[in-house]
């Protein structure tokens, strides 16, 4: 058995052959996609957020909606950049998504990706501290938000307050029970891989890693998580980790399905430069269900891992892309064992 979600960018382009024009086009299509993938049997929802882009943002208003129309698939993000966000003010609204959604929430956070503007975190007044960088800044706001998330108070009470305080120090409210087991780490490296197991998150292995070492990309990634439930393990972590890879999976079934992804067949891994240093991209997974099950089978990093990740092109529209998660639950999870 393997969870088996999607992941969209949430993309909108003013643009004719686009399904989807607008951000209300993103927003709304993004719940009508998590509803569908809900009815077709797919496990997850997940959604990953950019700023300054034509791209979903602000993911806690679309999360709680999505757990508002459904009832069983996880809902979550991959995933949204620390740089960016006021831990504590993010603490409540994870906490009001994840009580509207029953516990389903599933938040995937990271460092961050390149941007689209300069030191784009600024804008949001987030500066690093002098002698520091942006990605320890990334840290230090990702430890203030897994403290405040054990729901331990921290605050001290006005002694002449609005309303009755419970007794002793204050937490943040709405405190969601459980949240705290539900962090993901988007670790783009084996060093970020092993940090997370550290520090109790689970793993969400980034679509392209921050480093080649001449392997293929599928080897690289299980590499990373093998070194994860490793430094999990010695960390003394009592619940067990979980672990998701993304992909680009399209079962040919159709002869629209040819039309649009029948050229991917012949993908291959992508070497390429990523601000500073190389980075491996993995390929995209087109053809015939028998091949993708020879294919996936092949994969180390989705046999590893427990969660899959269908990177969805959600400029399609709900309906295409209901039908590849259907295709692929339908033709190809069976024959792998994963259904």
């Amino acid at each position: 058995m393997k969870n088996i979600g999607f992941l969209s960018f949430g993309h909108w382009t003013p643009s004719p052959r686009s399904q989807v024009r607008s951000a209300s086009d993103a927003l709304l299509q993004s719940i009508e996609l998590a509803v569908a993938a809900e009815e077709v049997g797919a496990d997850g929802a997940y959604f990953r957020v950019h700023h300054f882009a034509r791209q979903l943002a602000s993911p806690f208003p679309l999360l709680a909606a999505i757990g508002a129309r459904t009832s069983r698939i996880e809902i979550g993000t991959g995933v949204i950049d620390m740089r960016y966000e006021n831990p504590l003010y993010m603490a409540e609204d994870a906490g009001s998504a994840d009580l509207i959604a029953g516990g389903r929430l599933q938040l995937g956070i990271s460092r961050g990706s390149p941007e689209q503007v300069v030191k784009g975190y600024e804008y949001f007044r987030h500066h690093p501290a002098e002698g520091t960088t942006d990605a320890e800044m990334a840290r230090e706001h990702t430890a203030a938000l897994l403290d405040v998330l054990k729901g331990e108070g921290f605050a001290e009470p006005n002694p002449r307050p609005m309303f009755p305080n419970p007794p002793g120090l204050l937490r943040i409210e709405p405190h969601s029970p459980g949240l705290r087991e539900r962090i993901w780490w988007g670790a783009g490296s084996r060093a970020t891989a092993r940090w997370a197991g550290e520090q109790g998150m689970n793993l969400m292995s980034s679509t392209l890693l921050t480093e080649e070492t001449g392997v293929p990309f599928h080897q690289l990634q299980a590499e990373q998580i093998h070194l994860f439930r490793e430094a999990w393990k010695a960390a003394g972590h009592e619940n067990e980790p979980r672990v998701s890879v993304s992909r680009s999976v399209f079962p040919l079934v159709s002869k629209l399905d040819h039309q649009l992804f029948g050229r991917e067949t012949g993908s291959t891994d992508q070497v390429g430069h990523l601000e500073d240093g190389l980075a491996r991209f993995g390929k995209t997974y087109a053809g015939e269900p028998d091949r993708l099950v020879r294919d996936l089978a092949q994969d180390e990093a989705v046999a590893a891992a427990d969660t899959l990740l269908l990177t969805v092109p959600n400029q399609l529209g709900v309906d295409y892309n209901a039908h590849v998660l259907d295709s692929l639950l339908r033709y190809v999870a069976p024959e792998l064992g994963w259904r």
